[in-house]
């Protein structure tokens, strides 16, 4: 793997970084910097699902969930009040799985989508 790729994606965490190497071990360079065009623009950073959950928790509930597209969770959340704030309060705890989940999901379907150009 190109050092260099993992400089092109801001607030790379460990367990991601991991994710992403075995992902994209078998990738050429330029399959690889398609790959790095899309996912940016597709994956979420953990302070910003962190962020969600805290406006969730003092305002609208639910959009840390919509935020990484579980958007029968959110709406749910949204009409119970993130389970009466339990719910809300456990996302808080686990942010970082939550965006770890969405962006395993979002380089899935990046992959996809680069092994679709030809």
């Amino acid at each position: 793997m190109n050092p260099n790729f993992m400089n092109l994606i801001p607030a790379l965490e460990g367990e991601e970084l991991i994710f992403l190497q075995s992902i994209t071990r078998e990738l050429n360079q330029d399959k690889l910097q398609s790959f790095v065009a899309i996912y940016n623009g597709k994956r979420r950073k953990t302070d910003q699902v962190l962020l969600g959950c805290i406006l969730g928790f003092f305002g609208i509930a639910g959009i840390q969930r919509f935020m990484v597209g579980q958007n029968g969770m959110g709406i749910l959340y949204l009409f119970t009040a993130g389970f009466c704030c339990i719910g809300t309060i456990i996302d808080i705890i686990n942010h970082k799985q939550l965006t770890f989940d969405y962006n395993q999901q979002m380089a899935r379907e990046t992959m996809a989508m680069v092994y679709s150009f030809n």
